[in-house]
């Protein structure tokens, strides 16, 4: 198993893989994409149990990921790339014509990895809950994560899904909040502010945890444990706070790199401060 510095570096290799895709073809999403850098370090070279080399979309016996929020498709095309799934190379493609990297993550292009189509905020948990749900009535003992961000948990759809799972004691999920208070109009308090969350999910029959999504330990930390309360009746709901922009010192503490490419002069500074780890591609 990697150690904590060697997940650091692969997650500063990944912030330097998205600034640059962002930048090439001057769209996508830097700004959450930088914030759950760790997460998806963490989840796909320590956490879950996972077969890069023998890609299949029923996910038999193994781990199961779901991205709800779509639009952070530069951080999962990274890491599944880095991780193993398709050739590094091919996140030069990124948003290009008859990619199979498009700017939300699709299936119909068969790239390995990918699951769902996203991007539509709300529906993710919903598919999530399904596939735990099928692992369950197959005596499959594999796990289900599934991310979402914040503002998207201003979807109905959202508690729908919060109530069913909850109510069937689908306890083999482990889901997480990108609690980063940030969505692409503003502040989550001035767009529709979400209260206290914890209390929310707890009211909704969650067994709810909380980590700091940029502290690689607290995140290794947290989701080892939080793989502790399952098989317990309730499902799991991690709130991750992080920073959007994390990483990258101008784009951190506002919303307005949600959804903004760097140009040549930001990208420079940009990558002064993220260390190549493993090689550009």
């Amino acid at each position: 198993m990697p150690s904590i510095a060697e997940l650091e570096k692969i997650s500063s290799q990944i912030r330097r893989d998205i600034v640059r895709m962002v930048h090439a073809v001057n769209s996508g999403h830097p700004g959450g994409s930088l914030g759950c850098a760790d997460y998806f370090t963490a989840l796909y070279f320590e956490i879950m149990n996972h077969n890069p080399s023998s890609f299949t979309m029923d996910g038999i016996n193994e781990d199961l990921f779901f991205l709800s929020n779509g639009h952070i498709s530069p951080v999962f095309y990274s890491t599944l790339a880095r991780s193993g799934y398709f050739p590094v190379k091919e996140l030069s493609t990124f948003r290009k014509i008859n990619t199979r990297l498009q700017g939300h993550p699709t299936t119909h292009e068969g790239l390995e990895g990918i699951r769902i189509a996203s991007g539509s905020l709300g529906q993710g948990l919903s598919v999530a809950l399904g596939a735990a749900q099928a692992k369950k009535l197959n005596g499959d003992n594999s796990i289900v994560y599934s991310l979402h961000g914040d503002g998207e948990i201003q979807e109905g759809q959202i508690w729908e899904a919060a109530m069913y799972a909850a109510h069937h004691k689908i306890d083999n999920i482990i889901s997480t909040i990108d609690y980063n208070h940030k969505q692409i109009d503003g502040d989550i308090s001035d767009v529709m502010d979400l209260g206290d969350i914890k209390a929310k999910w707890q009211a909704f029959g969650w067994d709810v945890m909380s980590m700091n999504g940029n502290d690689m330990q607290d995140v290794v930390t947290t989701l080892n444990e939080a793989k502790t309360h399952l098989g317990k009746g309730k499902p799991v709901m991690i709130i991750m706070k992080t920073e959007m922009g994390q990483g990258v010192d101008f784009m951190m503490g506002t919303h307005k790199w949600h959804g903004v490419a760097p140009n040549d002069e930001q990208l420079e500074s940009a990558l002064n401060q993220l260390e190549e780890t493993l090689g550009d591609y």
